[in-house]
């Protein structure tokens, strides 16, 4: 699992935050090809038709391209666009809880930063 999705969501975002993550890392550049679907599924013990839902957003949200009998592409601009609306979800629906978590555990942020934290 990412530091994108949480381990009560579904598994399609589970594979869709991996493979997010695997873009924004620049595992995949625009105009390379993700791995099939059935490659995905099988590296991930999933089902073919929940790799194909992960996917399917992708396209939905305009960062890949389907070629039909070839694959699926990245498209050009999606690291950007996609590392934006990661941000987003990141800054409105994760941050405010990682925030009140360390609150609620009187962890000092600065500290969290540059590591210099101590376990009890």
């Amino acid at each position: 699992m990412t530091a994108l999705e949480h381990e009560d969501s579904p598994v399609y975002l589970k594979l869709r935050a991996t493979i997010a993550a695997a873009i924004l890392r620049g595992q995949f550049r625009a105009g390379d090809q993700l791995p099939s679907v059935r490659a995905l599924a099988a590296e991930h013990g999933a089902n073919p038709l929940t790799v194909a839902k992960a996917y399917q957003s992708f396209q939905d949200d305009g960062y890949v391209e389907v070629r039909r009998g070839v694959g699926m592409f990245v498209l050009p601009g999606a690291v950007e666009r996609l590392r934006l609306a990661e941000r987003e979800r990141f800054l409105t629906g994760h941050w405010p809880r990682v925030k009140d978590h360390i609150a609620l555990l009187g962890l000092d942020v600065r500290e969290l930063l540059d590591g210099s934290h101590e376990v009890a």
